[in-house]
């Protein structure tokens, strides 16, 4: 009698689990934040591009935008592009800064989608500048979120 009066005390409930919030509880920006650009990157096929006859070249610039998880993505931004010597023994190869060109507002969605290259999923950006020939650069891409995060990648560029 003791043993069945102690069970029916005790009583056979399960311990309450408490389960994470829903998606959609949690607060929107948080939710969408691992959606936004976390990283830039510079894509190979960036380099100098002869414009005729004259001997000019043009700077083409490939820039992929990555979310948390490593998929390329298109997102409002400023684009910051800045072009150094190359300094080849040192640990930072970025000498003497040759041109700043002015920024590249993608906010607009209109603009976005002019630089937007959907078949490499990354954006397309044409500078002038006048390359010496068999010199190298380092080329610094900066994209500047809406939020203000800044994120930055170098590329070494050789001119033929």
């Amino acid at each position: 009698m003791l043993v069945l009066f102690a069970f029916s005390c005790i009583g056979c409930q399960p311990t309450p689990v408490e389960t994470p919030p829903p998606a959609a509880a949690l607060p929107l920006q948080d939710f969408y934040l691992s959606y936004a650009a976390s990283k830039a990157r510079i894509v190979p096929w960036t380099g100098f591009r002869p414009l005729g006859d004259e001997g000019a070249v043009k700077l083409l610039v490939y820039v992929s935008l990555l979310d948390s998880f490593d998929s390329r993505i298109k997102s409002p931004a400023v684009f910051r592009f800045e072009l150094y010597e190359y300094v080849a023994y040192s640990a930072d190869h970025k000498g003497k800064r040759l041109k700043v060109w002015p920024d590249i507002d993608l906010v607009p969605a209109a603009v976005n989608n002019e630089h937007w290259r959907e078949f490499l999923r990354a954006y397309e950006f044409s500078l002038d500048y006048e390359a010496g020939v068999g010199r190298s650069f380092v080329l610094q891409a900066t994209c500047i979120r809406p939020d203000g995060r800044r994120l930055t990648d170098q590329f070494v560029l050789a001119a033929e």
